[in-house]
């Protein structure tokens, strides 16, 4: 079901095809489907969104007055209305080993929330995601709809409930529970539709079908995944009203 309606009967048959592409898209399959922010965003994402630090921001100021070690260039990107922004830390550019934290903007500075580790592309980062090339994107994308197999635990996001978000069951067994809970990252589709949502504003060679999931132990098609305990948290804890974004890529990339 949708958020807020029953999805029309008439469509079902093309709404599992495209909620199968897009599984695939962030499980085991090398392939997906696009969703993203629109296209004025560019194929880096949108211009909403922002970044924290990994476990090296142990080291930073407890109150940063901006999201530690991510550059001008990134910095610029997030929309001065954030007042959330979950920061993932990749451990290389061809590394699937990332850290994600989220920060809290309370006055001038960021306080830092929680961090979790977690998994992005299985071939690491790239700040032009192809389709199937097995890497996530770097850049920042705001965080707009959420939903999985599993009941809304109590997001204030948009969120699609549905048994269509389950796995293929000829995925290894490690992957079926990777959609238990799903929340969208806007890369390549229309902010605050559904996740499964097909509309891929730049063009199905762009990749998408790109969300935070649950971690299966190892690298992704070009999600990222953390802990069901982490994604619970972040469904609890993200406020549409705060403009929550995602800042994400290796950290030489971010720090540019």
């Amino acid at each position: 079901m949708r958020h807020g309606g029953v999805r029309p009967r008439v469509a079902a048959t093309l709404a599992g095809v495209l909620l199968l592409a897009a599984l695939s898209a962030c499980g085991g399959a090398d392939t997906g489907r696009s969703g993203g922010s629109r296209a004025a965003a560019g194929a880096e994402g949108s211009a909403v969104a922002s970044g924290a630090g990994a476990s090296s921001a142990a080291s930073s100021p407890a109150a940063p007055t901006r999201i530690p070690d991510v550059g001008d260039r990134l910095h610029r990107r997030i929309p001065a209305t954030s007042r959330q922004v979950l920061a993932v830390y990749g451990d290389g550019a061809d590394s699937a080993e990332s850290t994600a934290v989220l920060y809290a903007r309370r006055g001038p500075v960021w306080e830092r929330l929680r961090s979790w580790p977690a998994h992005n592309g299985k071939k690491g980062w790239t700040p032009d995601h192809r389709l199937g090339d097995n890497r996530s994107p770097v850049g920042v994308f705001t965080l707009t709809a959420a939903g999985g197999v599993l009941d809304d635990p109590g997001t204030r996001l948009p969120y699609t409930r549905s048994e269509d978000y389950a796995a293929p069951r000829w995925w290894d067994e490690s992957h079926w529970h990777d959609f238990d809970y799903v929340i969208a990252i806007d890369y390549n589709r229309v902010p605050g539709t559904p996740p499964d949502d097909g509309e891929q504003p730049l063009g199905e060679e762009k990749g998408g079908g790109i969300w935070l999931h649950l971690d299966h132990g190892d690298g992704t098609s070009a999600c990222v995944s953390l802990s069901k305990e982490a994604m619970e948290y972040l469904l609890i804890t993200l406020d549409p009203d705060h403009d929550p974004v995602v800042v994400m890529g290796d950290r030489e990339a971010l720090k540019a």
